[in-house]
């Protein structure tokens, strides 16, 4: 039974990986979980200098979900590269770094920095505000995204996920935008934009008032944009949202995700994501399936 997946030019063992930001670079979670049974860790999303993020209150439960206005806190590239690469190199895993940057420099400077050690892929997020056009995010227009992705082409020695922001009109558009530009890859969903009122105090609950919105409330939405990326792209597409279970995850592959990434479950959940891993490896074995790569896509039409 075979459970390898293909990024670009890098070989994950399993689909499984941790969604930027719910999994720290793996130091508290190793107490839980053996990451050597993941296929990847995901980072927290780096800066080339230090991030504070945003004033507090910024996390709040929903219905089926949670509100995070964080604000990509983050103690800049040296120290990630002192104290969590080494750490993370320990393990048979593949290690992706998200990164992020109000400007394309910013970016640019973190993806330059990542040449020093060994580091498998880099995964870009581009729902940061890009501060040169006003707040909005870079994968918010699709002129925007395929220059970051191009320029992050140019100067990256690792393969490239794009990491697409949800809160756009047309996701296939902007999956096509980020593989224009040179994408090796592309992740998605990103957080859908929230709020929520508190009515007795009739104040905003985070201090940011609005934050992302994540957990299984979004997972029917995540589905949906990871089907139409998949159809718009001939790059492997990374889903996430929401995902819970092998099951959440498995409806994502059949979707036409390559590979998931597991968010929100971690702060229920901490064993979430090699749970996970056995669920699908159980689920092949049940439906005599000997290769992961039958049921990427297969979802009948």
């Amino acid at each position: 039974m075979n459970t390898e997946v293909k990024i670009a030019s890098v070989m994950l063992k399993n689909p499984v990986m941790t969604a930027s930001g719910t999994f720290g670079s793996g130091m508290e979670y190793s107490e839980f979980v053996d990451l050597n049974r993941l296929g990847a860790v995901v980072t927290k999303g780096v800066a080339n200098v230090p991030w504070p993020g945003n004033p507090t209150p910024r996390v709040a439960e929903t219905y089926g979900g949670m509100l995070n206005a964080i604000g990509l806190q983050n103690p800049g590239i040296d120290v990630f590269l002192e104290r969590d690469i080494p750490f993370l190199q320990q393990f048979d895993t593949k290690i992706i770094v998200n990164v992020c940057g109000k400007t394309v420099e910013d970016y640019l400077e973190v993806v330059e920095r990542c040449h020093e050690v060994r580091i498998d892929l880099l995964e870009i997020n581009v729902s940061c505000p890009n501060v040169k056009e006003g707040a909005i995010a870079f994968g918010q227009k699709t002129e925007a995204l395929y220059d970051i992705t191009r320029a992050v082409k140019r100067v990256a020695k690792q393969p490239v996920i794009m990491k697409l922001s949800p809160n756009v009109t047309d996701i296939g558009e902007m999956a096509r935008a980020a593989e224009a530009g040179g994408a090796d890859a592309v992740s998605l969903i990103n957080t859908l934009t929230g709020m929520k009122i508190d009515v007795e105090k009739r104040r905003f609950v985070l201090a940011n008032k609005t934050g992302g919105l994540s957990g299984p409330a979004i997972r029917p939405v995540a589905v949906r944009m990871v089907y139409q990326a998949a159809r718009a792209v001939k790059i492997p597409v990374i889903g996430m949202g929401g995902i819970m279970t092998a099951e959440d995850a498995l409806e994502f592959i059949l979707a036409g995700a390559s590979a998931v990434a597991v968010g929100a479950a971690n702060f229920i959940n901490p064993y979430a994501t090699e749970e996970i891993v056995q669920g699908i490896e159980e689920y092949m074995r049940r439906h005599h399936v000997e290769d992961i790569a039958e049921l990427i896509g297969a979802v009948q039409e």
